[in-house]
């Protein structure tokens, strides 16, 4: 598996910053300290913007801009998708076929479009397959 790459949401991000997030915290920073240990870790402009909005302005302890612009740019070392016209018109077509919100179907073809093998977040149905690609909660 070490050639897989595991596409990571949003929610994943801010739980591996976000220290008063408990349990979630910790198994979101082990699973990041993985990726960066080993590679594979896939984002999106989609997931770094929801990212940064998250840590800066609504969790109970904010993250300075600064520190989260730093965690950002450290993260465009990973495989970033580019959320262009085209990967909307082909999210539409997942919302339509799966019946998941317009913003989500843009998350899953972002991790389709670059082979995810899994699609790591807590918004989704674990256990569901597209494609070849699997979601996985890693806190169920």
């Amino acid at each position: 598996m070490a050639d897989a790459k595991v596409f990571l949401d949003a929610n994943i991000l801010v739980y591996a910053h976000d220290i008063s997030a408990g349990s979630k915290h910790d198994v979101a920073r082990d699973m990041m300290a993985g990726l960066w240990k080993r590679g594979g870790g896939v984002l999106s402009t989609q997931v770094l913007q929801e990212f940064y909005v998250n840590v800066t302005q609504k969790l109970p302890k904010p993250i300075d801009v600064s520190v989260a612009q730093k965690v950002v740019g450290d993260l465009l070392s990973w495989e970033v998708v580019v959320t262009d016209g085209k990967s909307i018109l082909n999210a539409i077509d997942l919302q339509k076929r799966y019946k998941y919100s317009f913003w989500d179907s843009l998350i899953i073809h972002a991790a389709l479009q670059v082979g995810a093998t899994v699609l790591m977040t807590e918004d989704l149905s674990t256990g569901q397959k597209i494609k070849g690609m699997t979601i996985e909660n890693p806190f169920h």
